[in-house]
């Protein structure tokens, strides 16, 4: 479906069309046309699917033709990196109607503080904001809600596994209950319903394609001791001209540290990204990444929603996330908006059955790649000790030897036993 087709004010339109956009996406074309008759709508969609647009350009087109100082719409969102990109993509839109919008987080300076107090007081016309910010702001009694007529929910599964539910709800007490709701999510979780339950009347439901990765991203996987782990990432960039935008992900900022060092030997263009730095320095990260003046970043999952930068060619699961919807979106950063790209996942013993568990979601068997052969063997492909016990093929074509971290590692864990 053309977006010319679906009814949007002309001047959205031509926003659209002068960003190069066509045709809507699958969500884009089952949510904006329930949204603009006014139903509340809860959408489940994987990440790279345009949900962030199904909501926004409906939103614009209600509110175009109202010119009062109030705020009308609240989005909600779990982190301040998915509240700028929202706003950011607002901003690029909203130009077209004559609307404002201000993004409301943490982190930032006292200059910060009494923009997002100014926005909230004289009103702008669509707030994105994190939970425990937009309290701080409610609790001292400036927050003007009451013409609230749209509140969306962004990444609502993300918001509940991190613990905002008590947020949300006390969020949605200074609001109107006259108002239209949209909650959006990757998952659809039974803690989600029973949240939309309770804030959604009478929705129109959309699900599509759940928990499954872009069909563009071409993912494989090496077995690997934890040793091995920097040399094969030095390995697999290494001249790699061709990937000019490499995003790698781990779960601690200890490891972020340490593969940053690491990669540092050889390649020049990489840096850190995680909650240790200050927002400003977080948001000039990023533009260098998005410019490409950084080819190689490193990540904790706080990255793994809420960005949005085009054409990241290889995306590296330095290790296996925990929550296996979390896989789903690491390596939904590649292989956006009907691109191709590359996902990699260095697996250890001890991840086997987490990745194991990984390839039931996605019902899909990821490819295992036998190491280089200066690296030498890597484990076997083993669930046994959380699972059925069978054993698959070695990852290479010599017999199988535990490199010496890997004694160390190993006989470490056993005296903590």
């Amino acid at each position: 479906m053309k977006f010319k087709d679906l009814n949007l004010h002309q001047s959205l339109l031509e926003a659209i069309s002068y960003m190069g956009f066509e045709t809507a996406t699958p969500i884009q074309e089952k949510a904006i046309p329930e949204i603009l008759q006014g139903h509340d709508v809860m959408a489940c969609a994987q990440t790279g699917t345009g949900k962030t647009a199904a909501f926004i350009l409906p939103v614009l087109d209600m509110l175009a033709d109202i010119n009062d100082h109030s705020i009308k719409t609240l989005i909600i969102v779990p982190t301040r990196e998915l509240a700028i990109q929202i706003d950011q993509q607002i901003q690029g839109l909203a130009y077209f109607v004559g609307l404002e919008s201000i993004a409301i987080y943490g982190g930032g300076d006292g200059s910060e503080w009494n923009q997002q107090k100014i926005a909230l007081t004289k009103g702008a016309d669509i707030i994105v904001a994190t939970p425990g910010k937009l309290i701080s702001h409610l609790n001292l009694g400036y927050v003007k809600l009451e013409k609230i007529k749209h509140l969306i929910l962004d990444e609502a599964d993300r918001m509940l596994d991190m613990g905002f539910h008590d947020d949300i709800q006390k969020i949605i007490s200074f609001l109107p209950s006259n108002r239209q709701n949209l909650m959006f999510s990757a998952t659809m979780p039974s803690k989600i319903r029973q949240l939309a339950k309770k804030i959604l009347n009478k929705p129109f439901e959309i699900t599509l394609s759940l928990s499954k990765p872009a069909e563009g991203v071409l993912q494989a996987a090496y077995l690997t001791y934890d040793g091995q782990k920097s040399p094969l990432i030095q390995s697999l960039i290494a001249g790699k001209k061709e990937y000019k935008s490499i995003l790698i992900f781990t779960s601690t900022k200890k490891k972020v540290s340490e593969i940053v060092r690491a990669l540092q030997k050889t390649e020049a263009n990489v840096a850190a990204i995680s909650s240790d730095l200050e927002q400003s320095e977080r948001e000039e990260v990023l533009a260098k990444f998005r410019s490409r003046s950084i080819r190689v970043l490193v990540a904790t999952d706080v990255l793994s929603r809420g960005i949005d930068i085009k054409d990241i060619n290889l995306v590296i699961n330095y290790d296996v996330p925990s929550d296996a919807e979390d896989y789903v979106h690491r390596i939904g950063r590649t292989a956006r908006a009907e691109t191709t790209g590359v996902a990699l996942t260095l697996i250890n013993e001890d991840d086997m059955y987490k990745f194991s568990k990984i390839e039931k979601l996605i019902e899909n068997e990821v490819m295992k790649i036998p190491l280089p052969p200066e690296l030498g063997d890597g484990p076997e492909w083993s669930t046994s000790s959380r699972s059925s016990g069978r054993y698959g093929r070695k990852t290479g074509g010599r017999k199988q030897r535990k490199s010496p971290d890997h004694r160390k590692s190993s006989s470490h864990r056993s005296r903590k036993r």
